[in-house]
């Protein structure tokens, strides 16, 4: 049995860690899961894959018919997907010939996470004093994550689950809304390479017990502390992965 540090790794912990993100994915929404998605979902699914696996210092070009044979589908949803990855900020359209996904500079790593730092701050300091819910909901993430070292897949989906639930519970829909699409951009910036060393995680694991501490105390400067010394931590770990 693989083991994190000394104790031992639960091979159910990264399945759990799933079904939580899920179920409050489905409170928080309201949706219901679809078997059938549209064919615009379809490519923009297949494009955010190849987008997100592109190495931050590397571009790339793709044409709507690239797309359209790829997914099986007509023109019209490729060139609808690519409109919404556009508005995302993920790529640039170039008429008649397709779009560019461009590399990713340090300037623009460095922007995203200074946008997470003034989101983030705010709504920790609100949250400090959020109700008793919120701290137990913490905890669970923070005791799936210590049982999810060495997956860093499913860590760094308990990692994101940790600093959404701060966010909703600050109660501004347009900041959380604006919070997903700095995070969804972020995927590409390199979270992945530095989720894969295990010293790395284990600190991460230590900045988020600081953060559910400040907030256990009801300290908004305690954890507005903790939650910035996490995200430096992290800007730092990201320039030099």
């Amino acid at each position: 049995m693989a083991t994190c540090g000394a104790k031992p790794f639960r091979p159910g912990a990264a399945e759990r860690c799933r079904h939580l993100v899920y179920f409050k994915y489905m409170k928080r929404t309201g949706l219901r899961y679809e078997h059938r998605k549209s064919a615009q979902d379809v490519n923009y699914r297949w494009l955010r894959h190849r987008i997100d696996a592109l190495p931050r210092e590397s571009g790339m070009f793709v044409t709507e018919g690239e797309v359209s044979s790829a997914t099986g589908t007509s023109r019209t949803p490729v060139r609808e997907a690519l409109q919404r990855l556009e508005a995302e900020g993920f790529l640039e359209i170039v008429p008649k010939k397709g779009a560019f996904v461009p590399p990713i500079s340090d300037s623009e790593v460095d922007a995203v996470m200074q946008a997470r730092a003034i989101v983030e701050e705010w709504c920790v300091r609100q949250a400090s004093t959020a109700s008793a819910s919120l701290l137990a909901e913490l905890e669970e993430l923070l005791e799936a994550q210590r049982q999810l070292i060495g997956n860093a897949v499913s860590f760094i989906q308990c990692d994101r689950e940790f600093h959404r639930s701060i966010v909703s519970a600050a109660g501004n829909q347009v900041l959380a809304d604006f919070y997903e699409s700095l995070r969804e951009r972020q995927l590409r910036m390199g979270l992945q390479a530095i989720a894969d060393s295990s010293e790395r995680l284990k600190l991460v694991l230590a900045e988020h017990a600081a953060i559910v501490e400040g907030i256990r105390s009801a300290s908004p400067e305690m954890a507005a502390r903790a939650l910035l010394a996490h995200l430096s931590s992290t800007l730092s770990a990201l320039r030099h992965k």
